[in-house]
């Protein structure tokens, strides 16, 4: 199986990425699982704090054991030394806050999907070049639906999506999908702090469900 092919058809398909980090491991996991069981099949764990590689370790464990069909991406990757050692620990697509050249040398090395932050045209040029099929558009809300409305005919074989500042609000996903993006990355407006600090889980299940049905009817 492909499964860059496979990630470039899910993503599209699921139409958010929820990404969150946290320095817990039994939470991480948690979180994982809440979102697993409200209907999302891949997320972004970002790389943001020392316990990440070895929370990363067990989710990776946990997805292969009980969450069938999960796939785990890892963000926040700045150089070739992270993409690796998370490629090691099982990581199935790596995504970069910018243009990190070497961690896209990695991943292709792999046989993996490598999704770069980008926040010119020039930019997702050299993305291209580099051979990325997907392009994370960061910081989204400083960019705006506007920005890639401007420049999206100059890249017709290329998918984009904003992450950063977007919201679980249907104004904010017409405005991205009318632009054309084929997801929206989801952190601290999906998955936010007090919902990790307070466990509460319930309240990020439904969440997730009224974002997945927002997206699907704002497409």
């Amino acid at each position: 199986m492909d499964k860059k092919a496979e990630l470039l058809k899910l993503i599209p398909e699921q139409g958010i990425l929820p990404l969150y980090f946290n320095k817990d491991t039994q939470v991480s996991v948690e979180l994982l699982k809440v979102l697993y069981n409200a209907g999302i099949k891949t997320i972004e764990y970002t790389n943001r704090g020392a316990a990440a590689l070895a929370n990363f370790k067990e989710m990776r464990r946990v997805c292969d054991a009980e969450l069938k069909g999960m796939y785990l991406g890892v963000g926040t990757i700045k150089d070739a030394e992270s993409a690796q050692a998370f490629i090691d620990a099982g990581a199935d697509y790596i995504i970069s806050p910018g243009l990190v050249e070497d961690a896209a040398e990695v991943a292709d090395k792999h046989n993996l999907l490598w999704i770069p932050g980008c926040m010119t045209p020039t930019e997702v040029i050299r993305a291209e070049k580099l051979g990325a099929k997907l392009v994370k558009l960061f910081p989204g809300n400083i960019l705006g639906p506007a920005f890639l409305s401007a420049i999206k005919e100059i890249f017709p074989n290329l998918l984009f999506m904003p992450t950063g500042g977007v919201d679980v609000d249907e104004n904010n996903l017409k405005g991205w999908f009318k632009a054309g993006v084929c997801a929206v990355g989801m952190g601290s407006k999906l998955v936010s702090k007090d919902i990790m600090e307070n466990k509460k889980y319930d309240e990020l299940a439904a969440l997730t469900k009224q974002a997945i049905a927002l997206v699907n009817s704002c497409r």
